[in-house]
């Protein structure tokens, strides 16, 4: 965990992307096509018919620039995952709506269920499997262990969870799961190399886990995730639309993977994460900036400073919001204020607010969400642990627009002002949440977008 660090007064905002957007060759979508993957038709809605473009283009530019002290643009800083897949394709709401796969399986009133498995118990066969719990850090030469810590507890996560998909429901899963000795005499299943296995009982059923040493020596062991959604495949129940394997094992995926947080089949509705990596003793191995985690990862000191390294500058017509301006961010990072050091305060909250974050972004993906790159967005692809937590925890309106169709309208057959109302019971359920963990600087800053946010639409 870092030692306290000088706080950052973050006197201005920027609400488009950093100057490294242009060098890693990424293009924000225009004002008129990200209105245009909000609606079913794919259409900008201000373009009536008759409209000269050139109005709609103003309109446009017009609400944008609106919006954007509440949904700002992607970041792009350098490492970052969509400046080094720039071509990342958009999923419009409508090319959501129309996609094959989700199509096939909508919620509905018999299949609405999201249910989380916590970790699976490690039983005496496989007692080692705990030496893999704790991480190691590197001091003076030396391997050693941090001050044990325990996760955060599992009904936090399911709380969260529910909040977030208000009005599905969010359950423990029901059966407990258990991680037993693998015996199996075929020779195309024996151990090769550093690789051998466990088995992962859950019911009736036993799924072999391959595990095998972590390559950079931060945890004794890594379990493969693709042995694991296969485990949650064979698990899912017949009222889920999905579930959620939770693991307090570090994980990877391929034999060339150093280490990997999370992964969904969105098409077998299955995902699983891992919490070993949001361990808050890894924060410093992971070059976390408590200072400028969501929302302060806006602020256009630290953008400037971060570019500054690769010669970048900003560009004249860069969008800026200077603190004191009303706005959902803002308020959020006034939210924030005197909250930099609330990681070293209570390190089971900042390690709660990264696992949560994973985790409604992996169901997203069950629901058939492809990764965002119209906005800064909870359903962003990430390249490591410190983008991460720069990432904001809300959906941004092309993404909201999905959820809520899919609860609000499909499952519960809501019209569109019922969606509208939906969207507002879903920001007040999370407000809710946010406000029993306002401690956190994280789950502050979002309570205070929520609640800024709500006023928003209130007047509109």
């Amino acid at each position: 965990m870092s030692k306290a660090q000088k706080v950052c007064p973050h006197l201005a905002l920027q609400l488009t992307p950093s100057p490294h957007a242009k060098e890693a060759s990424y293009n924000w979508p225009s004002p008129d096509r990200r209105l245009a993957a909000t609606t079913k038709s794919g259409r900008n809605p201000l373009a009536f018919q008759g409209t000269k473009a050139k109005d709609v283009e103003k309109l446009s530019e017009a609400i944008a620039d609106k919006l954007s002290g509440t949904f700002p643009g992607p970041l792009i800083l350098p490492g970052d995952e969509l400046a080094l897949d720039p071509k990342d394709p958009p999923q419009s709401f409508r090319s959501w709506l129309n996609e094959g796969l989700r199509k096939n399986r909508k919620l509905n009133k018999k299949r609405k269920t999201l249910y989380i498995a916590v970790a699976p118990e490690i039983t005496s066969g496989v007692s080692f499997l705990k030496t893999g719990l704790q991480p190691m850090l590197r001091k003076g030469g030396k391997m050693v262990a941090p001050k044990p810590l325990d996760p955060p507890p599992p009904e936090d996560i399911i709380k969260y969870t529910g909040a977030f998909y208000h009005g599905l429901c969010v359950r423990a899963f029901p059966n407990i799961l258990q991680f037993v000795p693998w015996e199996d005499s075929k020779k195309s299943h024996k151990p090769t190399g550093d690789t051998a296995y466990v088995g992962l009982v859950a019911g009736n059923g036993c799924t072999r886990i391959r595990y095998r040493p972590s390559p950079d020596g931060v945890y004794k062991c890594q379990l493969n995730l693709n042995d694991l959604l296969d485990s949650a495949i064979d698990m899912l129940p017949g009222d889920a639309y999905s579930v959620i394997l939770l693991v307090n094992h570090d994980m990877y995926e391929d034999e060339e993977d150093d280490f990997c947080c999370g992964r969904a089949y969105g098409a077998d509705h299955v995902a699983v994460v891992s919490t070993a990596r949001y361990h808050p003793a890894l924060d410093d191995h992971a070059k976390i900036d408590f200072a400028h985690m969501w929302p302060t990862s806006h602020c256009r000191s630290y953008i400037d400073q971060y570019c500054a390294k690769g010669d970048l500058e900003q560009d004249e017509d860069v969008n800026i919001c200077e603190r004191d301006m009303d706005g959902p961010l803002s308020a959020a990072v006034e939210a924030v204020r005197g909250l930099e050091n609330s990681a070293l305060e209570d390190p089971r909250g900042l390690w709660l607010s990264k696992i949560t974050r994973t985790v409604v972004h992996e169901l997203g993906h069950c629901l058939g969400i492809a990764h965002c790159v119209y906005y800064a967005c909870a359903m962003q692809s990430t390249s490591c642990m410190a983008e991460d937590v720069r990432q904001p925890p809300y959906l941004c309106p092309v993404c909201l627009s999905k959820i809520s169709y899919a609860i609000a309208c499909e499952l519960e057959g809501r019209d569109e002002a019922g969606k509208q109302e939906y969207v507002k019971e879903r920001y007040r359920s999370l407000a809710d949440f946010c406000d029993s963990w306002k401690q956190v600087g994280l789950f502050a800053g979002y309570g205070a977008w929520l609640r800024a946010r709500l006023e928003q639409l209130d007047v509109e």
